[in-house]
């Protein structure tokens, strides 16, 4: 006797197999970096990671969705919470990490999705949520242990704050104008911690 007849209750949706998604997320990822977002389509993720497009559409709205969710699974091993005992230590290295992520292949990739976010509310929506809060996290934990340990301004508000530190590394970013290696994140570090040191 099936659940359905013993129940009279319609069994619940599978849930997602986390090797089918990983396959996903490992596909959608190749293909921004090797085809870049815009030509990136939902069927070429379907055919490289073997799920049918209905599945993926059962996981995630669009492909932008997804490559958010790609792109956030990337990071996530690049994004620990430094905790040395010092803000200033914890925000430069956290920026070197940053900068390092944005010079890299990665980095033209979350580029493709900040220009797409500004022509479409739900890329905009999945970056901010999917990605965006989680990376803010790690700083604002980082920013209240130094305000806690008198290291930083307690006067400040903790979002400005936090624009200031990541700001200058999405403008380099952005506009290809100066460097994103280990002596510009430092001198960023020092230039924005140094304004708000208590």
């Amino acid at each position: 006797m099936s659940v359905e007849e013993a129940t009279g209750q319609p069994r619940p949706g599978r849930p997602r197999s986390e090797q089918s998604r990983s396959a996903v997320v490992r596909a959608t990822s190749e293909l921004l970096h090797e085809i870049g977002l815009r030509a990136m389509t939902t069927e070429q993720i379907a055919t490289r990671s073997g799920a049918s497009k209905a599945t993926i559409y059962k996981w995630w709205p669009n492909k932008y969705a997804v490559a958010v969710d790609a792109f956030f699974s990337e990071l996530q091993a690049d994004s620990p919470d430094p905790d040395t005992g010092s803000a200033r230590q914890d925000f430069t290295i956290w920026l070197r990490r940053l900068c390092h992520f944005y010079a890299g292949p990665s980095g033209a990739v979350f580029a493709q999705l900040v220009g797409e976010a500004q022509f479409d509310p739900e890329v905009a929506t999945e970056l901010r949520d999917g990605l965006v809060r989680s990376r803010r996290a790690v700083l604002e934990t980082i920013w209240d242990r130094g305000v806690a340990r008198g290291e930083l301004r307690a006067d400040v508000d903790r979002d400005v704050a936090i624009d200031l530190i990541i700001g200058p590394a999405l403008y380099r970013l952005m506009t290809g104008r100066g460097g994103l290696d280990d002596a510009a994140a430092d001198a960023m570090a020092d230039t924005v911690i140094r304004g708000l040191s208590a």
